[in-house]
């Protein structure tokens, strides 16, 4: 028997490992900043509302998982030189809530329509805000055309989305997460579920057991080992200096 949320009680998730290979476990009116994070602790995310009356929001824990160890990422040759070349700017963290809608709009032709809707780019953001949810952006001339989100705990980065405007965008930001994980030392990213496009960078499926099993001793301690304030900034201040600025400086 599926199980409600009771929005009245404190946050509470039926064990995933008892839920098929769809892996729904629960269904809920509300997301919650809250039940969000003890999701992600369990090894469970919200994924779509219904398409149907009473459009509850459904939270899954898939057999298998999609994971990815940062030291284990794949490069082809075209995507080394080009982040050798620098082509898009990269940050982190400066665009938080626009990534989110950006990857929302883009198109995904395996999706009939966008799971991130408005409740969930309040919710997220909030999280964004407390320091537990973090964007990473490809900037060319100013634009932002690539993204991607997710939340860091312990020593796990839980990927969301990503969206490209630009061949490749999305996939650098791929790599500068892999590379400020293997850094820092996160030492899993969960992508939930299969694409070809994540298994050619190196992810791979797991048992859902075997994830669920090894998230206790990950998330322990739960703050994010990376320090993401001063990730940004560091990234920050390896952008350019805008001609404009480096002109009223000389002055």
């Amino acid at each position: 028997m599926l199980t409600l949320l009771d929005e009245r009680e404190p946050p509470w998730f039926p064990d995933p490992a008892l839920s098929d290979d769809h892996g729904l476990v629960a269904v809920s009116e509300k997301l919650g900043p809250e039940r969000i994070k003890l999701a992600y602790q369990k090894g469970i995310f919200p994924w779509m509302k219904m398409d149907y009356d009473p459009h509850f929001w459904c939270w899954f824990s898939p057999h298998p998982r999609m994971v990815l160890n940062p030291i284990e990422l794949k490069l082809s040759k075209s995507m080394e030189r080009l982040l050798r070349q620098n082509r898009f700017e990269v940050r982190i963290d400066s665009q938080f809530e626009a990534t989110m809608r950006a990857c929302a709009s883009s198109e995904r032709p395996e999706q009939e329509s966008t799971w991130i809707e408005d409740d969930m780019i309040h919710d997220y953001s909030q999280l964004h805000q407390e320091g537990v949810a973090h964007s990473i952006e490809a900037f060319e001339e100013g634009e932002m055309v690539g993204g991607l989100y997710g939340l860091a705990m312990g020593r796990v980065f839980f990927g969301e989305s990503m969206f490209h405007k630009k061949s490749n965008a999305s996939k650098v930001c791929f790599a500068h997460l892999a590379k400020v994980a293997a850094q820092w030392g996160i030492e899993l990213i969960d992508c939930q579920v299969h694409s070809e496009h994540l298994q050619s960078l190196g992810a791979r499926e797991i048992p859902r057991t075997e994830y669920l099993n090894s998230l206790p001793q990950l998330l322990c301690p739960l703050p994010s080992i990376v320090n993401w304030k001063t990730l940004a900034q560091d990234y920050a201040s390896r952008l350019p200096i805008p001609k404009s600025s480096a002109r009223m400086r000389d002055q």
